[in-house]
């Protein structure tokens, strides 16, 4: 993401436990800051961490207040990363102005999540995995859903009906 970000020349802020090298924030013009500044600086926030104990709920609705108005939250790591009902109220009352999600504190999300109804979020599965197995499995599994539909059968394990 700090190459991809390079290209539209941003001003690219971070926090993690551990300080990155001083070279390597220098090879990707990044900027340590706390947490806080993180947040209350950014334009997009994406999270990259793993869910331990320490990380569950990293964000609610404290951190989404804090975030300016305009800001964009992107979540493709884990859901459990966040409070969701927190992430809902941000989105409908404006304290962000939008959401990409590939990643649900329960997976696969229930039909009536609101997530799915909110116009400022794009959501879309997490299939980070790039094997060749994985994505012919992934393809196979997409046309065998076109082909229920064709037959006027219901799809299987649809995210967002």
């Amino acid at each position: 993401v700090a190459k991809r970000c390079r290209a539209f020349e941003t001003r690219l802020l971070y926090h993690d436990a551990v300080r990155a090298d001083s070279a390597i924030e220098e090879s990707l013009n990044a900027q340590f800051v706390p947490f806080i500044d993180l947040l209350t600086q950014s334009d997009i926030v994406t999270l990259h961490l793993p869910l331990l104990p320490t990380t569950e709920r990293l964000f609610g609705e404290s951190e989404f207040r804090r975030m300016k108005p305009s800001s964009i939250f992107i979540n493709t790591a884990r859901g459990g990363l966040v409070h969701e009902p927190s992430l809902v109220r941000a989105l409908q009352e404006g304290w962000i102005a939008g959401a990409g999600l590939d990643v649900f504190a329960k997976e696969p999300p229930e039909p009536d999540n609101p997530l799915f109804k909110l116009a400022n979020v794009v959501l879309s599965p997490h299939c980070a995995t790039g094997t060749r197995d994985s994505i012919v499995e992934k393809t196979r599994a997409a046309c065998e859903n076109f082909r229920r539909v064709l037959r006027n059968e219901p799809p299987v394990n649809v995210v967002n009906p």
